[in-house]
């Protein structure tokens, strides 16, 4: 009810609030009335009563704060005057925005905000719509996140996997089997390969071909009539004050962020790793040990102190007009921060319903297992698409598709090596699936950061994005989940997956303009 009603009304809260009272119908014995009222005080006060989730919320409230002074004291259009340097075609300037991912890294929660609040300037400018922006943002998030070997997402997934191992008694590695699932992990791959071949070839189709030619040819970055999930102006300087557009104090600010942020992932998963009693542990166990969320709020924390002390320093701003600022970006936040706790307490309502455990116990009994991989894809991205959370369906899912995979192994005589490949798929679809499910689904987190960081129309952004990941999706599925089961090597599936992606392009993709469209710098 919930996805429905925001693609056909595109009003995501009303949507929302409706989902998790139909919901709390279902769970509180069907009354209706009373249904109305649970909504707020069982779903959405439990929602704020968790910490991690309140660390969220904290954090983006003070990152929000943190551009929006860097917004208005000049910093942020400096960086967009230097990167522009270099980024000076629509081309270039997606290829930036993506490759900026791979530099932020270790959480996908910050690859979001800062890349979607530092690329938007350059993308405006350079006519890409903030559709593009969004998807590129989105895209580059939680796939990079969930392949790389050392991340925030890492202590969760290793733990998960470890659970599972134990239900069928395998002592093998946790950590060593989540690394040998990557190259099997096709969506994320796959979604990273084609965001850079479409900015390199800069053809689109299906909705986002529509939103690229008005921004390029008429010059709108949004559609008329869009409700941008942040609204950031810059203001007038203070009386008697010229702002000079000085990337320092827009990059200081940042990498404040990154460096207070990593610092703090060092630190906490030290300390957790002693008090556990270890004594010998690398970078990777360190930063799986973390608590991110505590390190993202001393980051923010941070990156608001060094851009208020840089603008007063050079007295760009007055402490009042500052403060303004600061303000300004806490309020940006606000419709975010609203759909978020909205998805979080639709997420709980699924889970009270065991939505999930119904999809993935449906499979038991039916199935080849060399077919379980693709299949495990299907219904954890059903999962995710239908809750909104990667973790969420990963947890449920995790525990249930090991013994499932080894249960159907023996019983179908399988020999280890077999056995082997079978586990490693399955592991990688669950991520992989879970990853695809939340990328595509309305009410995700990380689908609703990245509307808030690129500012662009929420609904907007999940139309013109779905399409791109299906067709990732579906090459994955076909040259990648169905035949590695059957012992073809992953790296040869990334291969034939890339040139099949290429063609589709070629085939379906149009243009969005006849030559590149150079813009020249302020």
């Amino acid at each position: 009810m919930a996805i429905t009603l925001a693609l056909i009304f595109r009003q995501v809260v009303v949507a929302l609030f409706a989902g998790i009272w139909l919901g709390a119908v279902f769970i509180f014995d069907y009354q209706v009335v009373g249904g109305f009222f649970r909504v707020l005080d069982h779903f959405i006060v439990n929602v704020l009563t968790e910490r991690n989730q309140v660390q969220i919320i904290v954090f983006s409230f003070l990152f929000g704060g943190m551009v929006g002074v860097i917004t208005q004291n000049g910093g942020a259009k400096g960086i967009a005057n230097l990167i522009t340097r270099y980024a000076r075609t629509a081309r270039g300037g997606q290829i930036a925005a993506w490759g900026m991912a791979f530099f932020l890294f270790f959480d996908d929660y910050s690859n979001v905000l800062i890349r979607g609040n530092l690329m938007r300037p350059i993308t405006d400018r350079l006519r890409i719509s903030r559709e593009k922006l969004s998807f590129i943002v989105d895209a580059g998030a939680a796939t990079v996140a969930s392949i790389f070997i050392i991340s925030t997402w890492i202590g969760y997934e290793v733990g998960l996997i470890e659970q599972g191992l134990r239900m069928i008694g395998s002592d093998q590695s946790a950590y060593t089997l989540f690394v040998r699932t990557i190259p099997y992990r096709f969506y994320p791959i796959l979604t990273l390969i084609l965001v850079l071949l479409i900015a390199w070839t800069g053809r689109d189709f299906g909705p986002m071909l529509h939103a690229e030619r008005r921004a390029r040819l008429e010059g709108k970055v949004l559609r008329d009539g869009a409700e941008p999930a942040t609204d950031l102006h810059e203001a007038a300087p203070a009386k008697g004050v010229t702002v000079r557009a000085r990337w320092i104090n827009g990059f200081l600010p940042v990498l404040t962020i990154l460096l207070v942020g990593m610092f703090g992932l060092y630190s906490t998963g030290v300390d957790a790793l002693e008090a556990e009693g270890a004594t010998g542990y690398g970078i990777g166990e360190i930063i799986s040990s973390a608590d991110s969320y505590l390190a993202l709020l001393w980051a923010s924390l941070a990156g608001c102190m060094v851009a208020i002390t840089l603008t007063l320093s050079q007295r760009l701003l007055s402490l009042s007009r500052t403060m303004e600022a600061w303000v300004q970006g806490l309020k940006s936040m606000m419709l975010a921060m609203l759909i978020l706790i909205l998805a979080w307490a639709l997420g709980s309502v699924t889970a009270e319903l065991h939505t999930a455990d119904y999809l993935v116990q449906a499979l038991r009994g039916v199935l080849s297992p060399f077919w379980l991989p693709a299949l495990t894809f299907v219904v954890a991205a059903a999962v995710a698409f239908s809750t909104g959370t990667s973790w969420a369906t990963m947890a449920i899912m995790m525990p249930l598709v090991i013994p499932l995979a080894n249960t159907l192994g023996i019983d179908s005589g399988l020999g280890p090596v077999d056995l082997d490949r079978i586990l490693l798929g399955v592991v990688s679809s669950v991520l992989a699936g879970a990853v695809f499910g939340d990328h595509c689904s309305p009410i995700s987190d990380t689908t609703i950061l990245s509307s808030m960081a690129s500012a662009c129309d929420h609904i907007d952004h999940v139309r013109t994005q779905l399409p791109y990941a299906l067709v990732a999706a579906v090459v994955g599925i076909v040259v990648g989940d169905i035949p590695t089961a059957y012992g073809l090597p992953p790296w040869i599936s990334i291969a034939v997956g890339t040139t099949a992606l290429i063609a589709f392009l070629m085939f379906f993709g149009k243009k969005v303009v006849p030559n590149e469209v150079h813009v020249a710098r302020d």
